[in-house]
């Protein structure tokens, strides 16, 4: 089973650890920048399979660097990771490309998200 790679895109220092806290067991490789315009650059040198990406930040927000990511690379899985739950923001985070959406209020939500699919049989 390949370990994801992950790039967790936040402003907020402690939930940069907190979320780092609650994948740690899906992960061991983490990368870490504090705005939307280091996110593109982060992305392009570590390639990471997943992007966990706050909405809200200073500077670049998260949608545009969703949108520049996936402008490049149609392929990057990026969840937005955000207290901004209603349906406006989800609409514009999927029409930014991203390919998922968790609350803040629900991290927990993220370990299931990352781990690969058990193979059966």
């Amino acid at each position: 089973m390949t370990v994801p790679s992950l790039l967790i895109v936040d402003d907020n220092r402690e939930m940069r650890l907190l979320i780092r806290s609650i994948v740690r067991n899906v992960t061991d490789t983490v990368v870490e920048c504090d705005d939307g315009s280091q996110a593109l650059s982060a992305y392009i040198a570590h390639r990471p399979d997943w992007v966990l990406m706050d909405v809200e930040m200073t500077g670049m927000d998260g949608l545009r660097a969703t949108q520049a990511i996936t402008a490049q690379f149609p392929d990057a899985r990026i969840v937005m990771v955000t207290q901004h739950t209603d349906a406006d923001t989800r609409r514009a985070a999927a029409a930014a490309g991203a390919t998922g959406f968790v609350s803040k209020d629900n991290l927990a939500d993220l370990r299931a998200l990352l781990r690969p699919p058990e193979k059966l049989g």
